[in-house]
Formats: structure tokens, C-alpha cells, sequence
């Protein structure tokens, strides 16, 4: 058993003992559980298996979703917190249990053996390290991929916005645009009038034709402008959204825009993995159980990893609720190894 001692900013020394598999061989160090990910999923997921006194290590690439904004809402008792102070305090909270935090990727992850038993996994990193894993957490997250118009990639995270509940409070009663990427778009044009009385919904490539009656219906009785025509670009006067330019060169007033980003998850070690995956609208995500396990054998996932709707405080339970099963799950693993001894 190792035991680590750390001392955070706070004063307090706190004592991580690591129960794991330890040591290096010629397979790398071992560790209980590696957390691929260090957003608010996986330093969850670390903090609870520290706490839990397993050997854990985080892999973070450092892309966080939420990077673009500079606060973060709704989570209570962290609304207004800015995302980067956020996850500078899970590090150094996990930190204090003896979690090691590693900077980079994992580019492939494999079974060591081929059955379902406790023989783990092989992780190799971007740098050429491998280390080996009981458990594995997958918590990479999803990359949104913005509409090319000109201005929108600028300006997200400050006055082109995607979520309401994240920021509607923020720019509330201002004259808000939303721009359609398909006719599903409807729905974010009706939910952004709860923040405000002045919305145009700009269709942008969507034909008229393709909203249904009750479509038009909604977006009339919500006061919803809607504007045919293809968006050109923003337009911006001293760094300030100022309106959207149609390419027929008409100008609409706006100072804010919402947009419906593409999410892409980042599945590729899930898939390489035989993971079973299931196709949304918004992207094909890993069938999971409740506490986020996957049909692999040992592997979990958490955050938008599982889904593109996850905000912080859904994707911070859900690394929790993975990380809980696995200490069940470890702990059962090795009294039975011990029974059968």
C-alpha cells in the first residue's frame, strides 16, 4: 500500500493511501481506475475514488467544452463560477487524496486478456507511456462544431450563445436572434422567449416549407419574428454583436445570438473498445446503465461522453455515481478472489 501526502492551498495535509495493483513492470505503472478526462465528469469520478482510497489517475487533454464561457450557471452554490476556476479547484481537491493528474492523451486503450475477469486494461498514452487499469472511466466529453458564418466561432461563449438555461439570464430582455440549422431549430426559438419578448428567427438555409403548421403556430403565439433568407454574417462594432447581414445585404438589429452547434462526441476509445453505441439526433452515444457502466465489461462513461444534453452539475453526478459503483464493483472482485484463494 502506498501512502501519498499532500498539502493544498487551503493548509490541510491530507493522507491518500492507494490500494491499487501499484508498481511497474513491463506493462506500466498500475493503477485501480484511470479516468480518461478532466472535466467535471472525471474529477468527480477522481475525487470519489480517491476518497475511496483506490489508485486513481486523470488523464486530461485539457479541452473542456464550457472553455469559451467565461462563467458557468446553474450549479448550486458554483453559479457564476467561471469554468476555469472550477476545474482548478477539483484539482487540486482530487490532489489532496493522493489522485495523480497527467496532462495528454490516451490514444488506445486494451483488454489485457480476452476474458471479462478482473485482468484489466492497457492504456497507452500520447507520450509512449502505458499503464495498466482495473477499471476505466471514459469522460471525454463532445466537441460542438459551429456553424460557418462568419463571426459565430469569434463570438461563442459571448454574445453567440447556444444554451438558455447557461446564459439566458444574462442577457435577458435583450433582442435576440437565433439562427435554424434544421427545422428542429424551432424549439430553441420558442425556449428563448422565456428570456426575452424580442426574438427573430433567422431560417437562414431552412426552407419555410419545412416548419409544420404548429411549428408557425408556436412561433407566433411566442411573439417569434421569422426571417427567411441565408445569414451572410454578423455584424460587430466595438467587439459588440450589433446584427446579423442577410446575403441579400438587409440588416437585422440583434446583440444576441443563439446557435444550434453540432455536437460531436468523442467516442473513438469507446468505439475501438466494441462499446455499444446508440444513434440520436445529436450523435451516437454509449448505451449505458444507470451508474453510466457500458457493455464493456469495466468500462463506465460520464458527461456528455453519454450525452450531448449534460450540463456541469449532471456530468459532475454522473462521474460520482460511476466512480461509487466501481468502488462496489472492486471491492466485491477482490473478496471473491479471496473466497476462491
Amino acid at each position: 500500500m502506498e501512502v501519498v501526502t499532500m498539502t493544498g492551498k487551503s493548509g490541510k495535509t491530507r493522507e491518500g493511501r492507494a490500494h491499487g495493483t501499484g508498481g511497474t513492470d513491463g506493462t506500466g505503472t498500475g493503477y485501480d481506475v484511470v479516468v480518461v478526462g478532466g472535466g467535471a465528469a472525471g474529477l468527480s469520478a477522481a475525487l470519489v475514488l480517491g476518497r475511496a482510497r483506490l489508485r486513481t489517475l486523470v488523464v486530461d487533454a485539457g479541452e473542456p467544452r464550457n472553455a469559451p464561457s467565461s462563467h458557468m450557471q446553474g450549479y448550486l452554490s458554483r453559479d457564476g463560477m467561471s469554468p476555469a476556476a472550477f476545474l482548478a479547484a477539483g484539482r487540486e481537491e482530487i490532489a489532496g487524496y493522493g489522485v495523480e493528474l497527467l496532462t495528454g492523451r490516451v490514444t488506445e486503450v486494451t483488454r489485457n486478456g480476452a476474458g471479462t475477469g478482473d485482468a484489466g486494461f492497457a492504456v497507452l498514452l500520447d507520450d509512449g507511456r502505458a499503464v495498466r487499469a482495473r477499471r476505466l472511466i471514459v469522460a471525454t466529453g463532445l466537441k460542438d462544431e459551429l456553424p460557418a458564418v462568419p463571426g459565430v466561432a469569434e463570438r461563442f461563449g459571448r454574445n453567440v450563445l447556444h444554451c438558455p438555461f447557461c446564459h439566458g439570464w444574462e442577457v435577458r430582455d435583450q433582442p435576440f436572434g437565433v439562427l435554424a440549422s434544421s427545422a428542429m431549430s424551432v424549439h430553441q426559438a420558442l425556449m428563448v422567449s422565456r428570456w426575452s419578448k424580442d426574438v427573430t428567427f433567422f431560417l437562414h438555409t431552412v426552407a419555410e416549407e419545412e416548419l409544420s403548421d404548429q411549428d408557425l403556430r408556436r412561433l407566433a403565439a411566442a411573439g417569434v419574428g421569422v426571417v427567411p433568407g441565408e445569414v451572410a454574417e454578423l455584424v460587430v462594432e466595438d467587439d459588440r454583436l450589433t446584427g446579423v447581414r442577410l446575403t441579400d445585404g438587409s440588416v437585422h438589429a440583434r446583440s444576441v445570438l443563439y446557435v444550434g452547434p453540432r455536437p460531436v462526441p468523442r467516442t473513438g476509445l469507446l468505439e475501438r473498445l466494441g462499446a455499444e453505441l446508440s444513434e440520436t439526433p445529436f450523435g451516437a452515444y454509449p448505451v449505458v446503465d444507470p451508474t453510466g457502466l457500458t457493455s464493456v465489461p469495466g468500462v463506465w462513461a460520464a458527461g456528455n461522453a453519454v450525452g450531448f444534453a449534460e450540463q456541469v452539475v449532471h456530468a459532475a453526478s454522473g462521474g460520482y455515481r460511476a466512480a461509487a459503483a466501481i468502488v462496489g464493483d472492486l471491492l466485491m472482485a477482490d473478496l471473491d478472489a479471496a473466497v476462491a484463494a
